[in-house]
């Protein structure tokens, strides 16, 4: 009898130990489990203030009066932000090598109007004009809107794009003069311009009317997404709904 008591005792002994180990870990998984969504909660509240901040600035930038076209370029050389920066600028459109960006406005389908703009100094911007129609894509269906002679232009600098925003964007079709994204540099090739002679950036131009009536200018979005504060609640409400099912489960086990 005393052999077999102290046989159970040595048997039970190990189970000891591992639920004692067990418990252990689940308390250091919880833990661990509690800091990631607490960090979560936290980056996306910094995210908040981040995103909050750039909107402010850009609705600064949106307002204030135009710059010369020499003061974004300045900026733009020194590595400077110039996107959604007011600007005026004077040249001539070169409307036979105007591009044809796809894009949807107010529900319709068609294109963004790219026209590069001659300077006096031999320089080139591109802007874009604006919106057409599918069916105005090509540029005899708005004879009208082919401005000519020198014109003086307001609008907000868009910074260039360095590569494809995303793989699910299609590649652009230059020989159907067709862009998926903004290319700067193929944009000026393709229209037999010399990229080192292009502005490094765009220009958005704005809404102010012309003859024809096409394109239609200030199409320039500014509806970027701010879904921070949600992104924390629902961190922060998974931590604390973390921390009571741990709770009620530790104060069941002890009644």
């Amino acid at each position: 009898m005393r052999d077999r008591a102290r046989s159970t005792v040595v048997e039970a002994s190990p189970r000891k130990g591992g639920g004692l180990l067990g418990r252990i870990a689940g308390i250091v998984l919880l833990f661990t489990v509690f800091a990631i969504l607490l960090s979560l909660g936290t980056w996306q509240v910094q995210r908040l203030h981040w995103k909050e901040a750039l909107l402010t600035e850009i609705d600064a930038r949106r307002h204030a009066p135009p710059a010369d076209l020499a003061d974004i370029e300045a900026l733009a050389k020194e590595g400077g932000d110039v996107d959604y920066r007011t600007m005026r600028v004077t040249g001539t459109y070169i409307n036979n090598k105007e591009r044809h960006f796809f894009a949807t406005y107010e529900g319709r389908t068609g294109y963004y109007i790219y026209t590069p703009l001659q300077l006096a100094d031999g320089e080139v911007l591109f802007v874009n004009r604006g919106f057409v129609p599918f069916e105005n894509k090509e540029p005899e269906m708005r004879k009208l809107g082919q401005l000519t002679g020198e014109q003086t232009v307001t609008g907000l600098a868009r910074a260039k794009l360095t590569a494809k925003p995303s793989w699910v964007v299609p590649d652009n079709d230059v020989a159907k003069n067709i862009f998926y994204w903004k290319d700067l540099d193929v944009m000026a090739s393709s229209a037999g311009l010399d990229p080192a002679r292009v502005v490094p950036f765009f220009m958005d131009a704005d809404a102010s009317p012309h003859e024809g009536g096409m394109p239609i200018g200030g199409v320039t979005q500014f509806d970027l997404p701010n879904s921070h504060l949600q992104y924390a609640v629902t961190w922060y409400g998974l931590a604390a709904a973390l921390v009571v099912v741990s709770g009620l489960f530790i104060f069941r086990r002890k009644t």
